[in-house]
């Protein structure tokens, strides 16, 4: 499942890249959650709540802010995403590579370009899993997604437990939340949890393979039960 974002303020541009990409995950056959939104701030709103986009079509020359600009907030917050732009004009499309965009196309755009971008950042999406990048004593270190184990907070600074080790830092559990993938779940105001180290659930704490015993908040046990099936 590749959850896609489409950003236009051009209504027939955005429905014919949406179609587009059904047409690629047909082809491909893959499956795809396309969002649409017809400015960057509709974007960002949704985005305050929910960060686990795959790839995102940014159009260039929105008003107010435009995709270059919003671009580097989401840089700011998630460096896997794939970002591809979209533009009518050919002399913006050398604008923005220090958001690392995936590619740039110009409009119209061919419905076999748009695939073989797709198709792109697909591979690279595949290539190497999620990550969160953190800074502790002064240094900057890369951590797999698959790695985490679970992360604690303490009143102003939190803890990243991972198989190997663990890392102590200034940031808080909502920030954190935000640079990883659906596949962390907030089980307590306190703890951040890898559904994929889950391998028990009770109505008050779940059991990670480390042997780890994480507080379980009440009514986040079907919310919590329901993203563990979905996980696996």
């Amino acid at each position: 499942m590749y959850t896609i974002a489409i950003c236009d303020d051009i209504n027939k541009d955005a429905q014919y890249l949406a179609s587009v990409v059904q047409s690629w995950a047909q082809e491909q056959k893959v499956s795809v959650n396309i969002e649409m939104f017809p400015s960057a701030e509709s974007f960002l709103f949704h985005y305050d709540e929910k960060k686990d986009y795959d790839i995102l079509l940014l159009d260039v020359e929105m008003k107010n802010i435009s995709g270059i600009e919003l671009a580097k907030q989401i840089r700011s917050m998630d460096h896997r995403v794939e970002i591809i732009f979209t533009t009518s004009h050919f002399e913006l499309s050398g604008e923005g590579y220090e958001v690392d965009a995936l590619h740039y196309l110009i409009k119209p755009i061919a419905e076999t370009k748009l695939m073989e971008v797709l198709s792109k950042a697909a591979r690279k999406l595949s290539v190497e899993p999620p990550s969160l990048v953190i800074i502790c004593n002064g240094e900057t270190v890369k951590l797999l997604e698959p790695d985490i184990l679970y992360i604690e907070s303490f009143l102003h600074y939190v803890v990243v437990h991972t198989q190997s080790t663990e890392y102590k830092l200034k940031e808080n559990l909502s920030a954190l939340k935000g640079k990883l993938s659906s596949d962390f779940y907030q089980t307590h105001r306190s703890y951040l949890v890898s559904l994929k180290h889950i391998r028990k659930i009770s109505r008050t704490a779940v059991w990670l393979d480390c042997g780890a015993e994480i507080p379980l908040a009440r009514g986040k046990y079907d919310d919590v039960n329901r993203a563990f099936i979905a996980r696996n």
